[in-house]
């Protein structure tokens, strides 16, 4: 059971809505507000935050309404300046690399991004959610493989061996070393290494701290 974490949801479908609220009720996690468009995903919040009553992560669609376009994400960004320490997770039907960058650009902490379809793996995404609410990160492997491959993005990672990017990718993800090492099948000690030595040639010095895993993914993302 992963610690309890006070979660709101914003998603225009009704049934989807539900489906989220189940998934993470029957796991221990409290649901305190449903909502259907960006507007009240703020207003509730904002209420909340008066109430002294803040969630810990708020789990939002990217497209809501009124024009089911980006409504979703700029409350979420929105969100992210208002309440730095409320987590954001969205969710998309599609990976879009302007949402993903524009959401990843305010701050390296308490983030998430996933394709839609990552719900239906019921453990990943509680899990995802929990780690967004601690102040972790969680990245669909899909943004990450879109966002690493920009072509434009080469000159920063040009130092990284194939198997340090292949780290890299699955650090963005939110993994551990230890569920990385279990991923490619390699020791604890192997992933370590790599991690340190992705840290020296993207510059991340030790004074950075434990932000180090995520600034190793948001140094090409502000190049």
């Amino acid at each position: 059971m992963e610690d309890r974490v006070r979660v709101v949801i914003a998603e225009d479908s009704v049934l989807l809505r539900e489906g989220l609220t189940r998934l993470l009720t029957d796991r221990g996690h409290e649901v305190v507000a449903g909502v259907g468009d960006g507007d009240a995903l703020i207003k509730t919040v904002d209420d909340l935050a008066r109430e002294d009553q803040l969630p810990d992560v708020v789990v939002a669609d990217v497209r809501m309404p009124p024009t089911h376009t980006d409504e979703g994400v700029r409350a979420a960004v929105q969100l992210r300046r208002s309440h730095p320490g409320v987590g954001v997770l969205v969710l998309s039907q599609y990976v879009e690399e302007r949402y993903a960058t524009e959401l990843l650009a305010a701050s390296s902490r308490g983030v998430g991004y996933l394709l839609k379809d990552r719900v239906a793996e019921v453990r990943e995404f509680v899990d995802a959610v929990v780690r967004v609410a601690e102040g972790g990160t969680a990245l669909d492997p899909e943004v990450v493989a879109q966002l690493l491959g920009r072509s434009r993005k080469q000159d920063v990672l040009a130092g990284l061996t194939p198997r340090e990017r292949e780290v890299l990718g699955l650090m963005a993800e939110g993994r551990t070393n230890s569920a990385i090492a279990r991923q490619l099948v390699v020791s604890d000690g192997a992933v370590e290494k790599h991690v340190s030595n992705i840290f020296l040639k993207l510059g991340l010095s030790p004074s950075d701290g434990d932000h180090r895993r995520v600034l190793a993914v948001l140094t090409y993302l502000k190049s």
